[in-house]
């Protein structure tokens, strides 16, 4: 059990804190730089931040279905706290799914194209959806962390 609270720890912190990151810091500091290295560097930094969010989504849930079938004896006597992250944590997960597969696809396809503009927009979503996720994340590390002493 201890192996697997670690690496979903882990892929959480992996997650929740490259949106903080992106959205706390990174974003403030690229404001200021001309769209047209604007953005290419969020294209870069997102193309690489993905493959982490894909990997820590699935670790996240072999860890998570581990614990919950393996270690607490299923769903049902699985406490509220791991029902609230798996209910937080499905739709996340459904949000970057539409995230990857719809803006981030037509950021790329944009920033590939010389689109400044359409990228421009496409890139204000994906950072509405980040937003979004970032609060959704940071709730459900409190509830992780707290959920057991409710």
């Amino acid at each position: 059990m201890a192996l697997l609270i670690a690496l979903h720890i882990l892929a959480a912190v992996v997650w929740v804190g490259g949106m903080f990151f992106a959205y706390m810091v990174l974003r403030p500091a690229a404001g200021p730089l001309d769209p047209g290295a604007r953005l290419p560097l969020w294209h870069r930094v997102l193309g690489r931040f993905f493959l982490w969010v894909w990997a820590s989504i699935a670790l996240l849930l072999a860890s998570g279905f581990g614990m919950i079938f393996g270690y607490l004896g299923g769903f049902a006597a699985a406490g509220v706290h791991v029902h609230v992250m798996v209910g937080i944590g499905t739709v996340m997960m459904l949000l970057f799914v539409y995230l990857y597969f719809g803006p981030w696809r037509h950021f790329a396809a944009a920033v590939a194209g010389g689109l400044l503009p359409e990228a421009a927009a496409q890139l204000n979503r994906t950072r509405m959806i980040v937003a979004v996720n970032l609060a959704l994340g940071l709730a459900t590390v409190v509830v992780g962390a707290s959920g057991r002493f409710w």
